[in-house]
């Protein structure tokens, strides 16, 4: 379900999960952290490009699977995929090709550039569904968009991609067919012979200090609406929705 190739010296992870629109089981999330660092020294590639496969970036958690298990488990994994990306020596790309929800949508928010398609959406679901936010969304999220944050969560809000551009969450929007190879061809821009790249991520990105403090809050924000049953109701309420 998830496919990495090296190309022009730039690692490419795709998530191969269309049929279900590249929703991340929990295997799924522990293997995309594991790319990231594996790829993510410097030694073997120069940078990384995160994209998915069909109409969808990903849909998120995959909440089917997840039912019945630990939300506080489940939300710490991503948290683990963003805790990777802040942990490499290369910037890593999001090509965003179609709808991005939830926590995928957030994992993209420590990213160092995202780039979309006129297709890419960004759908932040979890406040109706009962859910908190995650990977460091509490933190990144007015980072990237200021005041617009709150609101943003509190409507789940779901963005076009030009919306997306506006609020800051994409930075450039491409055609399809040369997502993938502009995200390679901004990486190469950052990292040609005898630039300092590396020092000026660690000390442009967002404070680790500050994004592990966001882990903590949304782990007890999790906890806390499990607990309550408010996030098994919303889970419950999602799976049984009607189709269309």
């Amino acid at each position: 379900m998830i496919d990495v190739t090296v190309r022009d010296e730039v690692a490419v992870i795709t998530l191969t999960r269309p049929e279900k629109l590249n929703a991340l089981t929990a295997g799924m999330r522990r293997r995309l952290a594991e790319e990231v660092r594996a790829h993510g020294d410097g030694k073997a590639a120069r940078g990384i490009v995160v994209t998915g496969t069909g109409r969808a970036f990903s849909a998120g958690e995959d909440l089917h699977q997840a039912a019945g298990r630990s939300l506080v488990e489940e939300v710490e994994l991503f948290h683990d995929m963003t805790r990777a990306v802040l942990e490499t020596r290369v910037p890593v790309a999001a090509a965003v090709n179609g709808l991005a929800v939830g926590g995928a949508a957030e994992w993209t928010m420590c990213f160092d550039t995202r780039i979309g398609t006129p297709a890419a959406e960004y759908f932040l679901p979890e406040n109706h569904i009962g859910l908190s936010v995650s990977n460091a969304a509490s933190y990144l999220l007015p980072r990237l968009v200021g005041a617009r944050a709150l609101p943003l969560v509190l409507e789940s809000s779901r963005l076009s991609a030009e919306e997306a551009l506006a609020a800051g969450l994409l930075d450039e929007i491409v055609p399809q067919d040369e997502l993938v190879r502009a995200a390679i061809a901004r990486i190469h821009r950052w990292t040609l012979p005898g630039t300092a790249t590396a020092t000026h991520l660690e000390l442009l990105r967002p404070p680790r200090s500050e994004v592990e403090r966001a882990f903590v809050a949304e782990t007890e924000a999790a906890r806390h609406v499990e607990q309550s049953g408010i996030a098994r109701a919303g889970i419950e309420r999602f799976a049984n929705r009607p189709r269309p």
